[in-house]
């Protein structure tokens, strides 16, 4: 009888399993399916989901990952170990990842194959113009300098709900859901691993968390917090998330988070400057920068780069520029520095 019931459950978990993957895979297929998941499922599992982690001060999805290698790694070597059948060890942790797989997507990245910025916004791209990118060069390193404020501490209290009050705002226009008061950001439980790889923040999908390098200088604190609680609501482009980032750090009245806002995007206002303009002219406009921002930019490199392995690094990096390609962020990693084309878009619709 024992043997029977046994049998009997194997398929329905199966049944289950493969359900749900055919689920995952016609979403990916069907921008349709992946924004009715965006609008009516991940809301309802996110906020169970962070509901739960939120009754602990520690990262529960990276103890779950961590715990995961872990724990597989002790089940492959105990099994060669005890000469256990290795097609049935091989399958036992075939099936342990597809359920792993299911539940990265099913739980938030679904959200990788939702309708677009350009289509949810209904905003038309901006053709690259000289005048255009001059104009807003002009503007943004204005309201930089103008933001200008040094500040050695941060009150993330203060943070996390000035930043909540502010996506508050823009959540009907983004098609995101609003933040919960109970979700906040955690540090990560490796930081001096994730700071050798470049990692200032990220969302943990398994439990609804959003991470921040403990690391973190205190100027980019605010943005990096603003930044992945953009994907704790939804948006899964990074360069949206830089994107809402900013927008919610520049409107607020408190200075800090206002300049961390302005301070966030100048990686990418360089990048794009350099690769844009002639050689003379972007020398020139570096010198508007104020002489403090640009000290305080240089610092900030420096910084990360005293942290940065590159044996690691650029192996994390490849991997997930590889990831972020097989989720329909085609530019990869560069997604990151389209902020800018973002930004002139969603400023020419609102000014």
């Amino acid at each position: 009888m024992e043997q029977k019931e046994k049998k009997k459950r194997f398929p329905v978990r199966w049944i289950i399993l493969v359900s749900l993957l055919l689920f995952v895979w016609m979403a990916m297929s069907s921008v349709g399916i992946g924004e009715w998941y965006a609008q009516t499922v991940y809301p309802l599992i996110s906020a169970f989901l962070s509901r739960f982690a939120s009754i602990v001060p520690f990262s529960v999805g990276d103890c779950f990952i961590y715990g995961s290698i872990v724990g597989l790694l002790i089940y492959l070597f105990t099994s060669i170990f005890k000469r256990k059948n290795f097609w049935r060890v091989l399958r036992n942790i075939v099936e342990y990842l597809a359920w792993v797989y299911v539940w990265f997507y099913m739980a938030w990245g679904l959200n990788y194959f939702r309708q677009g910025f350009y289509q949810r916004l209904q905003i038309t791209p901006v053709a690259y113009s000289e005048a255009s990118f001059r104009s807003f060069l002009t503007a943004y390193t204005e309201a930089l300098n103008h933001s200008f404020c040094l500040f050695t501490e941060i009150n993330e209290d203060l943070v996390d709900r000035e930043i909540k009050r502010n996506y508050a705002t823009i959540s009907t226009q983004f098609q995101i859901i609003q933040p919960k008061d109970y979700q906040r950001g955690k540090n990560m439980l490796i930081s001096r691993l994730m700071s050798a790889v470049g990692v200032r923040g990220y969302m943990g999908p398994f439990f609804s968390e959003y991470h921040l390098n403990a690391e973190l200088q205190t100027v980019e604190w605010p943005s990096v917090y603003a930044h992945e609680m953009a994907h704790l609501l939804g948006i899964s482009s990074e360069a949206e998330a830089n994107l809402c980032s900013y927008l919610v750090c520049v409107r607020s009245d408190i200075p800090e988070i206002r300049f961390s806002g302005y301070f966030s995007i100048l990686p990418y206002v360089i990048g794009n400057a350099y690769r844009l303009l002639p050689e003379k002219e972007y020398k020139l406009w570096v010198e508007t920068l104020y002489p403090e921002v640009r000290q305080l930019y240089n610092d900030k490199n420096a910084y990360w780069q005293s942290h940065y392995s590159p044996l690691i690094g650029e192996a994390q990096d490849k991997m997930y520029n590889l990831f972020l390609k097989g989720n329909q962020i085609s530019s990869g990693t560069a997604n990151y520095s389209e902020v800018i084309a973002l930004l002139m878009a969603y400023q020419q619709e609102h000014d």
